[in-house]
Order: structure tokens, then C-alpha cells, then sequence
């Protein structure tokens, strides 16, 4: 992925970062001159420039940015009394109010700089002395004060209140008196409180990932402000570590945010998150490269390379049909903006780092822009985009008939995200995404009312997007909306009622109870812990990856709270709820997808019912939707959508198909989303285990876009075993083996002895065989497959794997100590 993490690293000296941040100092001259640079740059990505602005492509949004800031003007002139300054946003002890009210200052200096809007507010001194005089108002009476500061969300405090006044002081730069910059300056340093001596602390849990950079960022700017070349450099210097890839077997600073070798990102410590902080990353280190773009701070193109990377193997395998998909959207998959919304955030950043890229790179990205355009099933919209610039390259790049449309995923692609516990599977047809969890990675993140019933979205619960769809009507905060949080596809869950953070807390947004020794506050890092994003207790999780194939294994535990609950470490009044019991496999293949299960029933001694969704799709009420059944099949289909998905059952007993009519309002997901009812037709397919029952094994095919007959006369693979010990199928047609093994020991099947937990597939290609394996607990050293037979010897493949013949057929072992859960490959022949 471009520069390695060890050339990252390896470049961070006292003075800087050589190669990226010179190691000269620039002298007070060229300081300035550099300083001006950013503050002109800044203006123009935000702005838009007088020729961005005489195109008719940003008509739309410059009358987006003077709407908005007419309304701001409005609600400044008509505030009452001496506790708000924009009406209807009263100030004193409301920290979102604080931060909107320096947001709309901003919008409005924003649209005194954007040229092509009506010249009563494009320039106009006045309307820009009243922004002044609001940020002058704010920091006597809410802001300056130290002691009266700082409560509610830290966030606010530390990231977005100090951005919005980062960002009007830039635009306002000619007419900002020296003595308010300067005096902001010190209290956005002073607010640092989870940083050190006013700056950034690369040691705090706060400072890292995406908001390490939108912090880095914003003391960019606030040293161009001042002139200020340490604090420019500093800023640079410690925003550089989000480009350095994660090695988790040796943490700098003890941080787990960030991007992975296997193009997972994490945040939080421990959510899957490419899809919301990701992408907030992504957006912000591309605005920074083109803000310091011939400043003299930083040689950017070093790191173009680097970003490059993180699209194609983290983000471009995530996004399907211009859909950013549900299973790394952490919190934020509970809000009403779209899949669709959140990719143009991306195709917005992927925009501008082609204009900072150049050759085959630049080319692929181009491409990619225009593959995106092509597939998705709404049109998207450049207003959205945050500069006018991005806006002109996005019409000329689409307008630009040299420049073919072309994804940077081939057209079938397993991806095997184990770093964040997450897989995707492409073809032609459907993308299959995945979601685990184990004592790596959350279980769901929940926080600030967002994701109220958020229980199983990591215990394997799947999605299917079917290819055609506009993917609103098959997912989005609909389907979480109207699908029973206890029935998300793919998750066994036990029969009972779930309360709640603030249900279980009397209103409160959190578990607080700051007097126990754990600090149960707000921010602390107890709440983060057992209530915020908890992770699971097990180790199991995890797969591998044959070429466009992939096996997946996990085990379903307890989570964190539980556990701890029941050790008498939590308080009695803390609220925490125990899983079910399953041991899974997903074998990912071409026209199917198996799903295995094993051990699969209530926790001993529980005492309830348990259900196994196999699969839950959601359709409008208006739809002409139809469930078909047989013996041992069933296909659900939307004629309306042209969308179908046949089940097939290999083994265990038979599911119970259900196609009911829900409505329930979008605030039952988050208590910020307006309060609107929505109906939609929800499809279930199920297996119930009333309570005391012994545990059960099942086995279906998934198939996407599956005719009648197809799904009918299904025959394509045949499970070999099915225990809590060993899964695995064989696909004929494919010549494909695959396995999971769960426990040590050796375990025998089709022709191989696997030792110990691991995920494996082998297949034959005339006198080749290719076998790939992982060790999905990350903990072994080593994995070892004997294929019985003829003795057969390598022919390509991983250094880690050493192949020895033995007495009836051919040992390969398989270094896998700190690799993380990746697959190691071998080639063989006789």
C-alpha cells in the first residue's frame, strides 16, 4: 500500500519528517510567504476561486452557501436577550449550541469569500465586521471563560468548536484583528485538555486516527494564521503518524486507530469504521494536502501514494453500486443520510488526490470516479461536495471522454478484512458483507443516543446487496428500522427483551456513575468499554482467501460486560446481557453462499428460546414481492426491483419463511432522526429452538439473483462436516475444498489433516493445487495441512510456507506468527 509503514516510521526525526516535512527551517520570510500560501489555498478549496466560480457547475452550490448564510443572517438579527446569539440556539450550558453558533459565523464569512454570490454579501466589510463581532461576543460570554468551559462532549471542545473558528478566521484573515486571532489562539490551546501543555499528545486515546487529523488540521491553519512555522511543523509532523500503517504486534503510542495492511481502518480502538471516521479521514489528509500544496511546509506528493493505497484496498472493496456498505459504518449506520451520500464524501477526496497524482495512478483513479458514476442507482450530486474546486474536476473528469470507466476491484473479489473482523465478496452480480467480532474488535458501537439497539451487528450478521437495486430500498436506517434488531440476517439471538442505554438509565445517554472505581462518566474509558463499543470474549474470528474464494470461521461468545458483570466487577444496577452459543462458517463462492453453523443453541443454563436468522431483506409496501417454497428450498423475489434470493437447505432442519408488513418510526434507531413512520414489507427466514433444547447444526446455500429452477434443482456443494470441531464443503465444479477447524488437534476431511484452528482452502486446477490458509485466532505460530496422496512439491507461493514430503502424501507448514489473520498461499504439483 504505497509507502510501507516502516518508510513512514522510519522518516520521524526531531526535526520533522524527512522526505515529507523539510528539515530546514524556512526563516521568517519564507515562513510568511508559505503561511499565505495556505491561507490562500484554504479559501480556494473552500471558496472556490473566481474562474471555479464563473462555471455553471457551481451554480447550485454557490446558492447553497448564500440560502444558508441569508438564514444565519436571519437568525442573527432576529436573537433576543443575552444567552443566544443566533435565535432558537440558547447558550450557557448546550455544547452543540456553542458549536453550531461558531458553524453558522463560519458559514456566513464563508459566503463574503465566494465569489459569483450577490455582491451585498460577496466582500462586504460590514457582514464580515458582523461575524467579527459574533466571534468577538462568543469568546467574552461562552468561550473564553476556562472554568465555565469544557463541558458536555469533548469532541466539541477540542475538534469542532476550534475548527469552525479555525476555518472563519482563515477567511477573514485581511480583517481579523491580530489581537482576536491571537487570543483564539490561546483558548483552542487551552481546550486541548486531553492533549499536553495546550497541543497534541500522541500518547491520549483522543488523539489518534481521524481525529488526530482533523485536530493536525486545524493547528495547520492556526499556525498559517500566526505565521508560526514550529507550530505548522509540529501539526504536520504528528498528523503524518495517520498515514503510518498499524502493526498491532508493536503499537506506537499504544494506538490501534488507523489503516491496516489488509486495508482495514479502526477507530475507536476497536470499530470497524471505514465507512464513517474512515472516510472522515480520508476526506480531511486530501483537503490538507491541497491546502499545504506549494506552501514550502511539506512535500505531499510523498504521501499520494500512501492515500492511493488506502482507496484502492480499503474503501473501493467496501463500496458497491455506489453504496458505501453497512458493516463499517459503526453508529453512523443508524442515521438518515445514505450509502449513497457517504460515497460522494469519497468520490469528492478520490477527485482530488487524482489532481495530485499523476500517470497510472492518476489514470486508475479517474476511472474509478467515472465506474462509480456509472453503476450507482442514483445520480449523485457535486453540491454536496465541500469546494467548488471538486466540483469543476468532477464535471471536466466526467466529461473527459479519454478517461474509461473502470472499478479498481476485479470483477469477482473475496476480501478478507481480518484486522477489523469484517469480510466482502464480490461478483458481477452481489457484494456479501460480514460482521464479527471478538476480543480484537466490537460487538457495535453505540453513543449518544445514535444506534440505540445495536446488540447482534457483529455477531455475524450479514449483508446481500443484489446488483440493480437502488440500495435505499433494500437497506439504509429503513431496513434497521423495520428489521427486529433480535432477526438481523445471519445472527442467532436469544429470545428476550433488550433495553435500551437510556431505557436502562432513566433517560440518560450513558451509564453514569462516577463515584464507583471504574469512572463511569461521559467520556471515561469504562463507558467506552462495557457500554460505547464493547468487544466480544472469544478469539476465533476470522478466514482465508483463494483467489476470488473465500472460508471464513468464527465462534460466538459472551461480550466483555457480561463476563465482568458476572465476575462481580460491574456495579449491580449495570445492565448487561449474555449471547447465544454458535460455532459459524461461510464458505463464499460463486453462484452460492454457505452458511454452516454448529453447537448452535442458548448459553447453558439461560433458560430461553433461541433464534437463527438466515437471511432478512426488506422491500417497499408497494412492491410486488413473493415467497415460493419446497421440501428443502425457499426463494424470496421483488418484481418490482427485479431482485431475487434462493435458500437452499444441505442439512439440519428445515426454516420457517415469514413476509410481514412492519412500520416504526427512524427515531426507534436514533433519537435524533425525525420522528418519521416507514412501512416496508420484511422477509425472515428462521430457525427456532424453544428454551432447554440441545444445541443444532444447519447448513444453507445462499443464492443471489437465483431463478425458480435454479433454486429448485440446486446441487452445487456437498458438506463434508458440520461439528463445533470441523465445517467444511466441497464444490465440485470448482474442484474447491474448504474448512474451518475450531480446536487443536488434528482434524481429517476430504483428503486433508488440518492441526489446530484454522481456515483453509484447497483447489485443483488440472495438475495443480493451490491451498491457502489463516489462522483466524491470530495467536498461532504456525499452521500445518497435510494433503494425503501423491507426493507433491512447490511450485510458487509464500516464503512462510515449507512444504516436506511424508509417508502418504505432502506436509505443508505455514509460518503464520504475526501475520494478523492474513492468508498465505502455495502452489503445488506433482
Amino acid at each position: 500500500m504505497g509507502l510501507s509503514r516502516r518508510h513512514v516510521l522510519g522518516m520521524l526525526g526531531a526535526a520533522g519528517v524527512l522526505g515529507v516535512v523539510p528539515v530546514g527551517w524556512a526563516g521568517a520570510a519564507r515562513a510568511a510567504d508559505g503561511a499565505a500560501r495556505v491561507i490562500a489555498n484554504t479559501v480556494a478549496v473552500f471558496a472556490g476561486t473566481a474562474d471555479s466560480n464563473s462555471r455553471t457547475e457551481t451554480a447550485a452550490k454557490r446558492a447553497a452557501i448564500e440560502r444558508t448564510a441569508r438564514t444565519n443572517l436571519a437568525a442573527l438579527d432576529a436573537a433576543t436577550g443575552d444567552a443566544e446569539l443566533f435565535a432558537g440556539l440558547p447558550l450557557g450550558t448546550s455544547d452543540p449550541n456553542l458549536n453550531t453558533s461558531y458553524q453558522r459565523l463560519y458559514e456566513i464569512a464563508l459566503a463574503t469569500r465566494t465569489s459569483g454570490i450577490s455582491p451585498d454579501l460577496y466582500r462586504s466589510p460590514a457582514v464580515q465586521d458582523r461575524v467579527l463581532d459574533g466571534l468577538t461576543w462568543l469568546h467574552e460570554r461562552f468561550y473564553g471563560d476556562q472554568a465555565k468551559g469544557y463541558y458536555g462532549n469533548w469532541f466539541y471542545w477540542e475538534i469542532g468548536i476550534s475548527q469552525h473558528i479555525t476555518r472563519t478566521l482563515v477567511l477573514l484573515a485581511d480583517r481579523a484583528p491580530a489581537a482576536l486571532v491571537t487570543t483564539y489562539l490561546a483558548s483552542m490551546d487551552a481546550y486541548l485538555r486531553n492533549g499536553k501543555d495546550g497541543d497534541v499528545d500522541l500518547d491520549s486515546r483522543f488523539h489518534t486516527g481521524a481525529n488526530l487529523a482533523d485536530i493536525t488540521t486545524n493547528r495547520i491553519l492556526q499556525g498559517a494564521l500566526a505565521a508560526d512555522e514550529a507550530r505548522v511543523r509540529k501539526a504536520l509532523t504528528d498528523q503524518l503518524t495517520v498515514f503510518a500503517t498499524i502493526d498491532p504486534y508493536h503499537l506506537r503510542h499504544g494506538v490501534t486507530d488507523g489503516y491496516y495492511a489488509d486495508g482495514s481502518f479502526l477507530q475507536h480502538s476497536s470499530v470497524a469504521y471505514t465507512g464513517s471516521y474512515g472516510k472522515g479521514l480520508l476526506s480531511r489528509v486530501v483537503q490538507t494536502l491541497k491546502i499545504l500544496d506549494g506552501s514550502g511546509f511539506a512535500h505531499g506528493d510523498a504521501l499520494v501514494p500512501v492515500v492511493h493505497g488506502w482507496v484502492r484496498d480499503g474503501f473501493a472493496p467496501l463500496i458497491f453500486e455506489g453504496w458505501m456498505t453497512e458493516a463499517v459504518k459503526g453508529r453512523a449506520v443508524s442515521r438518515t443520510g445514505t450509502g449513497y451520500d457517504d460515497v460522494a464524501v469519497i468520490v469528492e477526496a478520490v477527485v482530488d488526490l487524482a489532481s495530485l497524482s499523476d500517470g497510472a495512478p492518476a489514470r486508475a483513479l479517474k476511472s474509478y470516479v467515472k465506474h462509480i458514476r456509472a453503476g450507482s442507482r442514483t445520480a449523485l450530486d457535486p453540491t454536496s461536495f465541500v469546494s467548488p474546486l471538486s466540483i469543476v474536476r468532477y464535471a471536466d473528469l466526467l466529461a473527459d471522454a479519454s478517461v474509461p470507466a473502470a472499478d479498481l476491484n476485479p470483477p469477482a473479489r473475496s476480501v478478507a478484512f481480518n484486522a477489523m473482523d469484517r469480510t466482502v465478496h464480490r461478483r458481477p452480480g452481489y457484494a456479501f458483507t460480514l460482521s464479527r467480532s471478538s476480543d480484537r474488535i466490537s460487538k457495535y458501537e453505540y453513543m449518544s443516543g445514535e444506534n440505540l439497539m445495536p446488540w447482534f451487528q457483529g455477531d455475524g450478521a450479514h449483508h446481500l446487496y443484489l446488483s440493480g437495486q437502488d440500495q435505499r430500498q433494500a437497506y439504509g436506517v429503513d431496513h434497521l428500522a423495520t428489521v427486529s434488531p433480535y432477526g438481523l440476517a445471519g445472527v442467532t439471538a436469544p429470545v428476550e427483551h433488550r433495553a435500551t442505554v437510556p431505557e436502562s438509565y432513566g433517560g440518560k445517554l450513558f451509564y453514569d456513575n462516577p463515584d464507583h472505581p471504574l469512572n463511569f462518566t461521559a467520556s471515561s474509558e469504562s463507558q467506552n468499554t462495557y457500554v460505547y463499543f464493547p468487544t466480544a470474549t472469544g478469539s476465533h474470528s476470522g478466514g482465508a482467501v483463494l483467489g476470488a474464494y473465500g472460508a471464513v470461521g468464527w465462534v460466538l461468545t459472551d461480550d466483555v460486560p457480561w463476563r465482568d458483570k458476572a465476575a462481580g466487577i460491574l456495579p449491580d444496577d449495570f445492565v448487561a446481557y449474555r449471547s447465544a452459543r454458535a460455532t459459524r462458517s461461510w464458505f463464499l463462492l460463486d453462484e452460492e453462499i454457505v452458511l454452516l453453523g454448529a453447537g448452535v443453541g442458548d448459553a447453558p443454563g439461560a433458560g430461553r428460546a433461541v433464534t437463527t436468522t438466515l437471511d432478512a431483506r426488506i422491500a417497499a409496501a408497494g412492491d410486488a414481492v413473493s415467497v415460493t417454497e419446497g421440501d428443502s428450498w425457499v426463494r424470496w423475489a421483488d418484481a418490482t426491483q427485479g431482485a431475487a434470493v434462493g435458500y437452499v437447505r444441505l442439512g439440519g432442519p428445515a426454516a420457517e419463511p415469514r413476509l410481514t408488513t412492519v412500520t416504526r418510526s427512524r427515531r426507534t434507531v436514533r433519537l435524533s432522526n425525525p420522528d418519521t413512520a416507514v412501512t416496508k414489507q420484511v422477509f425472515s427466514l428462521t430457525i427456532g429452538q424453544p428454551p432447554g433444547a440441545e444445541p443444532l447444526a444447519f447448513a444453507w446455500a445462499l443464492l443471489p439473483n437465483a431463478t425458480a429452477e435454479a433454486v429448485r434443482s440446486y446441487d452445487g456443494v456437498r458438506v463434508l462436516a458440520n461439528t463445533p470441531r470441523l465445517q467444511a464443503v466441497r464444490h465440485e465444479g470448482l474442484g474447491l475444498t474448504a474448512a474451518n477447524t475450531f480446536a487443536p488437534g488434528a482434524h481429517h476431511t476430504a483428503g486433508l489433516v488440518i492441526e489446530g484452528p484454522a481456515s483453509v482452502l484447497v483447489r485443483e486446477e488440472n495438475r495443480d493445487t493451490t491451498l491457502a490458509v489463516s489462522d483466524p485466532t491470530t495467536g498461532r505460530d504456525t499452521v500445518t495441512v497435510t494433503l494425503r496422496g501423491r507426493t507433491l512439491r512447490k511450485v510458487s507461493g509464500d516464503d512462510g510456507a515449507r512444504v516436506t514430503p511424508v509417508p502418504g502424501g505432502t506436509r505443508v507448514e505455514f509460518d503464520v506468527r504475526q501475520a494478523y489473520g492474513r492468508s498465505f498461499t502455495v502452489t503445488l504439483r506433482p
